[in-house]
């Protein structure tokens, strides 16, 4: 018997329990994982409020890392013993213990730790498909990445200095501003104190960026289509402060001929190969040293509850992990 978070009703944080039970073995296809640190994630919240649904009683969480102790039938991507993480579905990654299907795996190399892991999936992987094949950047541009001191913000911070991109960052406090400075972001704004539209403005010499990086939603959509160039493309990959309201396609054209995307994980690893490339690139710029994954905040799977009001109240720096 092992424990695990469950929800039975959407809510708030109040409404994951923590439960004992079997996991049960492997079918074909799966493999049991038992883990040694989660990742937690703003995606987390969507699914525990409702506003991403799934069938329910069930578990919460996305990403994690740890050994396998057995598989079901037909399975060769893993075996026994092997180290391995994960980021995507199916939720359940709240565990001790838990049975999933083998082919969200990727073995861990050796020299990179199971909280390394459990900090990085999801994010890591985040910011690969945003730099890399939402809108590839390129050496010498100049780009803005809204919540520069978040676990994903800060990731993009190192892999933008690393790849020759000079990175604006926005943040809410002076604290938040030091660390995304510390961590590569070349500008930093806090738009609690000024205007991020007419700093971006001013840094860029009127121009604008030609990508803007926005998983805050609400209250930063319109002024982040103020910041881009003609031809200019807005990622909107999150929704911290609410959903982005309905807009007409005209805000767009009078910005110049605006480009918008929404971008999710799950449809660029969808296919196993995607996956096992961007997870190589990822692995490899942690083997390099151009990423420093900051775990600001470990909590107990049973000290969840404490983890999302935390991650809410967006009083999280870097990466959070559950270690169960």
């Amino acid at each position: 018997m092992t424990q695990q978070i469950r929800i039975s009703q959407t809510g708030g944080p109040q409404v994951m329990e923590l439960v004992t039970l079997d996991p049960g073995q492997p079918g074909p296809g799966e493999v049991r994982l038992r883990q040694h640190a989660i990742g937690l994630n703003y995606i987390d919240v969507y699914f525990r409020t409702g506003l991403y649904p799934q069938p329910l009683p069930g578990g919460l969480g996305l990403e994690g890392a740890g050994i396998v102790e057995s598989v079901g039938a037909g399975v060769d991507i893993v075996q026994p013993g092997d180290r391995v993480a994960y980021a995507g579905g199916p939720t359940g990654a709240y565990a001790q213990v838990r049975v999933m299907p083998a082919a969200n795996l990727v073995k861990l190399p050796d020299d990179i730790s199971y909280e390394t892991a459990a900090a990085i999936m999801l994010k890591g992987l985040t910011v690969q498909y945003l730099l890399r094949r939402t809108y590839q950047v390129q050496a010498g541009q100049t780009i803005l990445f809204h919540a520069a001191a978040g676990g994903v913000g800060l990731l993009a911070c190192q892999w933008a200095k690393a790849l020759g991109v000079r990175m604006i960052g926005t943040v809410g406090d002076a604290q938040k501003a030091q660390l995304a400075k510390a961590n590569g972001c070349a500008e930093v704004i806090n738009y609690n104190q000024e205007s991020f539209v007419a700093r971006v403005r001013e840094l860029t010499h009127g121009e604008g960026v030609p990508v803007v990086y926005d998983s805050v939603g609400k209250s930063t959509f319109q002024d982040s289509l103020d910041c881009l160039s003609p031809l200019g493309m807005m990622v909107s990959f999150g929704n911290a402060s609410g959903a982005v309201p309905e807009f007409a396609l005209s805000e767009l054209t009078r910005r110049g001929s605006l480009f918008i995307t929404r971008p999710r994980l799950f449809d660029y690893v969808a296919k196993r190969q995607d996956l096992e490339t961007m997870c190589q690139e990822l692995f490899t710029m942690v083997q390099q040293n151009n990423l420093h994954p900051l775990i600001g905040q470990r909590y107990a799977l049973a000290d969840v509850a404490q983890a999302h009001k935390d991650l809410e109240a967006r009083k999280l720096t870097g990466s959070a992990i559950l270690l169960p």
